[in-house]
């Protein structure tokens, strides 16, 4: 990934708020309970500055680090967590000559606000997927997280000042929504309520999805389902993880290729159905959308049926009380009656 010069985005100011372009559901693990950050080290000592090196930053707020090694596993416990205060992701590479003094400056930043919010420090080369939950086209950038909704701060390089003045205005941004916690607190919420327990199956499905086990996974959310019909979260686990299978080994010349029939070929079913798959993934929920309903416009059948359970497959791994389901379900009736 490329590399430019500092560039606040519209976001760098008052305009800052909660309606983001990027759909964090694509790393979601289903029915994962809220957790915060795992421990930091007993000295509680917080650094002054730091590199990218992976250590845990306590900064004398409870026992909670005040910075993480965001990772495909613990994104949805992150994203969960600033439902109590916010979290301030930076995607770094140490490809990027910029990113070792952005990470320290924005954990410098941070530690100076005393737990009011978290630095989930996050290598893009390591895990390429939450480049793509966040739609990151170069390194560094900067992405605060506030109850669930992604927040675009920066792209490239900063320094102190300019992140004080970002995250002043985040933090007015997250007082406006209710996000007024601190990490000790979250922290102490979370010894006290504990997490509770996953069903036995959801257990198995997410040890498969961590195994990268897909197949495995969706046995056991179909087992869950044969069992109690009406589990949510196992219909929307088991619609999450086909979306996996069917992405896992598309490389990305074929990923294009898919692309280009798609446009040439407007009614073949595969084509438009891949592409949606990858839209959805990428966060172009609407688009994804979109191109099935129009889909389910022009044709009839059997293949008018097949794009339906799809569309009602991708509502399910979007969240189906997201808005833009909601507006997708009129489209549908609209073609459909």
């Amino acid at each position: 990934m490329s590399s430019p010069g500092y560039r606040p985005t519209p976001a760098a100011a008052s305009q800052l708020n909660l309606r983001g372009a990027v759909d964090l559901s694509s790393l979601r693990r289903p029915a994962a309970p809220p957790a915060p950050p795992a421990s930091a080290s007993a000295d509680g000592a917080a650094r002054d500055g730091g590199t990218p090196n992976g250590d845990e930053t306590n900064g004398g707020a409870g026992t909670a680090p005040l910075r993480v090694d965001a990772t495909e596993t613990n994104f949805q416990d992150l994203v969960q967590l600033s439902a109590q205060i916010p979290v301030l992701f930076l995607l770094w590479s140490p490809y990027a000559p910029e990113s070792p003094a952005v990470l320290d400056a924005a954990e410098r930043v941070v530690v100076s606000y005393a737990g009011r919010l978290v630095l989930a420090a996050a290598d893009v080369d390591a895990f390429p997927q939450l480049a793509q939950a966040f739609q990151v086209q170069a390194v560094p950038t900067a992405v605060a997280v506030v109850k669930g909704q992604p927040v675009p701060l920066f792209q490239g390089p900063a320094d102190d000042a300019q992140i004080k003045d970002l995250v002043e205005e985040l933090l007015k941004v997250a007082a406006a929504n209710g996000v007024t916690g601190s990490i000790g607190d979250a922290a102490a919420q979370g010894e006290e309520a504990g997490p509770e327990p996953l069903p036995p199956l959801h257990q198995a499905a997410i040890d498969a999805i961590e195994a990268g086990d897909y197949a495995g996974a969706a046995a056991s959310y179909k087992q869950a389902l044969l069992e109690q019909p009406a589990d949510a979260d196992a219909k929307a686990g088991l619609a999450q993880v086909e979306l996996m299978a069917r992405l896992e080994n598309l490389s990305a010349p074929e990923a294009e290729n898919l692309r280009d029939l798609a446009a040439g070929e407007p009614d073949n079913l595969d084509a438009q159905l891949g592409v949606a798959d990858l839209d959805v993934s990428g966060g172009h929920i609407e688009d994804a959308f979109s191109r099935i309903i129009t889909f389910i416009g022009r044709n009839f059948g059997p293949e008018r049926e097949t794009a339906r359970v799809r569309l009602l497959e991708l509502f399910e791994v979007v969240g189906t009380t997201d808005e833009r389901v909601a507006k997708a379900r009129q489209g549908l009736a609209r073609v459909l009656f």
